[in-house]
């Protein structure tokens, strides 16, 4: 375990729940409209996966804002974009399923379950063309693997050999269905084995997922070929504020959070000396700082304007498009 990845890792992960929570309560209160899904419980493999995949693009789902938050960008910016205002990523324009932010390479949410995916092995298939050395991320739940572009596009990036790494979230349940009835295989890397390297990590463990990532990584640029990886984690609260989440017992909730991600971090990092009582009261002071700037932020930003209704949706400077 390194110190410098330790607090890293610590930070990221309590920035994310921290944010999360704070958003649940914004939304209660009417400040956030549309839907929210909320990823309490999987920081391990977002912020694993992201830090372990450096440069490059990063295509994700709509449970989109640890992500966010993990690749740098501000949490006043992803708090403002939920809130539908003009300052947010995607001009107040998206809201929670939809952060857009192309100076960090950063490419989701994106609502449709799995339209993701052969979007990232299109964006692969470009940096190779273009002679480009970082590769492409696509994160998706395992819900997707039972969609066909799924397949397409494990078929494709293995035909094409293209720089891709296949993160898939197995959580369980696809909103609220569980695994068991709705997919042939529980085991959802077996699906991806034939078509090119496959793994399955302990999603509850941020220093597992990113040594799996970072391996994966060196692999998709030196060979130039796909990577899957299946992260087991589980998620604690419902799909989304619209779901009363009655489809799984309090039992299987309880054992779920004995295996809390930040807690494990935090306990092993104590017991071998990489972080300190003192390290973590600082960054939750300074957590607690941040989301409250970022509320703040969001709060006192304006909407944006009617102006801004038909930008970035039609072509302005194509003459064979309508605009």
């Amino acid at each position: 375990m390194i110190k410098s990845y330790a607090e890293q890792f610590y930070y990221l992960m309590k920035l994310g729940r921290e944010f999360e929570i704070r958003a649940k309560e914004e939304y209660m209160k009417g400040n956030i409209g549309g839907f929210l899904h909320l990823a309490i419980g999987e920081e391990a493999v977002h912020v694993g996966a992201t830090v372990g995949f450096g440069k490059g693009d990063i295509f994700v789902h709509y449970r989109d804002h640890i992500y966010a938050l993990a690749r740098g960008i501000p949490a006043k910016e992803v708090m403002a974009e939920l809130f539908g205002k003009v300052t947010g990523v995607s001009k107040g324009k998206g809201g929670s399923m939809h952060l857009y932010h192309p100076k960090y390479n950063f490419y989701g949410g994106i609502a449709i379950v799995g339209a993701q995916i052969p979007h990232a092995v299109g964006a692969a298939y470009a940096r190779k063309l273009l002679g480009h050395t970082e590769g492409v991320l696509v994160a998706f739940g395992d819900g997707a693997t039972n969609a066909g572009n799924f397949y397409e596009s494990l078929n494709l990036a293995a035909v094409y050999k293209v720089p891709v790494i296949f993160l898939c979230e197995n959580n369980y349940y696809a909103i609220g269905t569980r695994i068991d009835r709705v997919s042939a295989f529980s085991d959802l890397y077996l699906k991806a084995k034939d078509y090119m390297p496959a793994i399955s990590v302990d999603g509850m463990d941020v220093f597992e997922v990113f040594n799996a990532v970072s391996k994966a990584k060196e692999y998709v640029e030196t060979e130039s070929k796909p990577y899957f990886i299946e992260a087991k984690t589980y998620r604690y609260e419902p799909h989304s504020m619209s779901d009363g989440g009655d489809y799984r017992s309090p039992r299987e909730l309880k054992i779920a959070k004995e295996r809390d991600p930040i807690e494990r971090l935090k306990e092993k990092g104590l017991e071998k000396g990489v972080l300190t009582p003192e390290f973590i009261k600082t960054i939750d002071e300074k957590v607690e700082k941040e989301i409250e700037e970022a509320v703040e932020f969001a709060l006192n930003s304006p909407e944006p304007s009617e102006d801004e209704l038909y930008k970035d949706i039609y072509c302005e400077v194509c003459e064979d498009v309508v605009s």
